[in-house]
């Protein structure tokens, strides 16, 4: 006798609701996926979004090239079509091959303390491009944007948050010695600021109103936001990294990580990132590189990535203010464990003898999804794809690998989070020189940093050398990091001698 069971229901898998059919929506204010005729909503088309923006696909001879000019293998994200999309990738793989210069720019705007999945993945691909190429890195934290943008927001709760921010971004695993964190309210003046008027001059109103929407209604701090993200991808506004001669300067580009694309500007997950809408922020640098064309400044390139969705499947948005709607980096690993198995959206079928019969659907199950962003092993990847469209894998068990997988990320998150302290945000926002390296298989072409700093203390640093207090910090980081290494060593030599 046949079973009734409902297998997405033991799983207490939510079932979407029946609303009416409605396109995709993918503008600086709104993600979501097209409603079919079934009244379900669908996970993003990106080949339609490749279409409308005119962006060029990853293909498999780019990666094959990023892996014959580095020497390393594409991330996952880059093997797994994750991160799908570009503009001008191939001129920055050019420079590396040439030992040329060039940064990483991404950001974040700080709008809350709490800090999901979604969020930290930007940043993870971020710090594997500062490993992978040896560049330095920049991330902006736009406390200005979060408080022209919010009609409730003070100035003083934006700033509160910057700290708390910048600490979950450093327990990533950045390298001090090549990356500087600022706060747009702390950093704003100087070279900065005149990149911000020279980018503003070149932007009417009438641009602005096409590109974002804005009305009359619309605060001017909102139509001048682009020209500040957008002097961002200049490397003469950082003239303690890249030095004060700006026909040097501004002859290097930025690659900017553009986030889980599509991200709304308006959203927590704002800059990397940038994570891709109307690709709102690929709107915003592609007129930064229109203007950079014109001003005669080095074009910011772009990469862009997929939405990881919320718990409640395809097409849906993480939100800092909704528990359910995602795993925080906060969460025990009991309540990753209940929110998997109540809230993620299952692709299994209504009975376990359908599912057997029919298999599951991955494309749109949000445990396998997930997995496809966290689990690194391909051929793992794969055997549980297999498993799970075939049927033989129930939804059941798909969510408990990944709560396994969570648990684990989420925890060593937690681990390298408990470490920063507030020396560590000073010295990462400390306006200094950094160091690099680049190619090292290629002649090494690196700006000179000159004797001003401007703004900062010329007294000393000023030769492009790191002061003695920083060498002091630096070293403290180093020796943090060399104990967590030789811990983790020490932990994976325990578990080989317990096999």
């Amino acid at each position: 006798m046949a079973t009734t069971i409902n297998a997405v229901a033991l799983d207490e898998s939510p079932i979407p609701e029946q609303v009416a059919r409605a396109k995709q929506t993918v503008d600086p204010y709104n993600v979501t996926g097209e409603i079919g005729d079934d009244g379900v909503m669908k996970a993003i088309d990106y080949s339609k979004l490749v279409e409308e923006f005119g962006t060029k696909l990853i293909n498999k001879e780019l990666l094959e090239r990023f892996k014959r000019v580095t020497g390393k293998k594409p991330h996952r994200f880059l093997r797994r079509g994750i991160v799908f999309s570009h503009r001008d990738f191939e001129l920055i793989l050019d420079r590396y091959e040439r030992g040329e210069p060039f940064f990483l720019y991404t950001g974040r705007g700080p709008s809350s303390d709490s800090v999901h999945v979604g969020h930290t993945i930007p940043f993870e691909f971020t710090k594997w491009l500062q490993d992978t190429f040896d560049v330095p890195l920049v991330i902006m934290l736009t406390d200005d944007e979060k408080f022209l943008f919010s009609e409730k927001r003070t100035i003083e709760e934006v700033q509160g948050y910057c700290s708390s921010n910048a600490k979950d971004i450093i327990a990533i695993g950045f390298d001090p010695a090549k990356t500087f964190i600022f706060s747009d309210f702390e950093f704003m003046g100087g070279a900065f600021y005149r990149n911000v008027v020279r980018l503003s001059k070149c932007i009417t109103l009438n641009q602005a109103r096409a590109i974002f929407g804005f009305n009359d209604s619309t605060n001017i701090g909102r139509i001048h936001f682009g020209s500040i993200q957008g002097a961002t991808s200049w490397a003469s506004s950082f003239p303690h990294i890249f030095g004060t001669d700006e026909k040097r300067t501004t002859q290097i580009p930025a690659l900017i990580s553009v986030r889980p694309p599509f991200v709304d500007i308006l959203g927590e997950q704002y800059l990397l990132q940038i994570n891709f809408t109307s690709l709102p922020l690929d709107l915003d640098f592609r007129m930064t590189r229109d203007v950079s064309a014109r001003i005669h400044h080095a074009k910011p390139s772009l990469i862009h990535a997929k939405f990881l969705d919320a718990l409640q499947g395809p097409g849906t948005k993480m939100s800092a203010s909704i528990d359910e709607s995602a795993i925080f980096m906060k969460d025990t690993a009991n309540q990753i464990k209940n929110k998997i198995n109540k809230y993620a959206f299952s692709g299994g079928k209504v009975t376990v003898e359908e599912h057997r019969e029919k298999g599951g659907d991955s494309t749109v199950d949000v445990s396998f999804q997930y997995l496809r962003f966290f689990l690194e092993d391909d051929d793992e990847l794969e055997r549980i794809h297999v498993s799970y469209e075939s049927g033989e894998m129930l939804t059941g068990e798909l969510k408990a690998i990944c709560i396994k997988e969570l648990q684990a990320y989420v925890a060593a998150f937690q681990e390298r989070r408990a470490k920063v302290d507030d020396a560590a945000v000073e010295l990462f926002m400390e306006r200094r020189p950094l160091q690099w390296v680049g190619n090292p298989r290629a002649p090494r072409v690196v700006p000179v940093v000159e004797n001003s700093t401007d703004g900062a203390d010329a007294s000393e640093g000023g030769d492009g050398k790191l002061t003695k207090n920083q060498l002091k910090k630096l070293e403290k980081l180093k020796q943090i990091e060399a104990k967590k290494a030789q811990k983790a060593k020490e932990k994976e030599e325990q578990t080989a001698s317990a096999a």
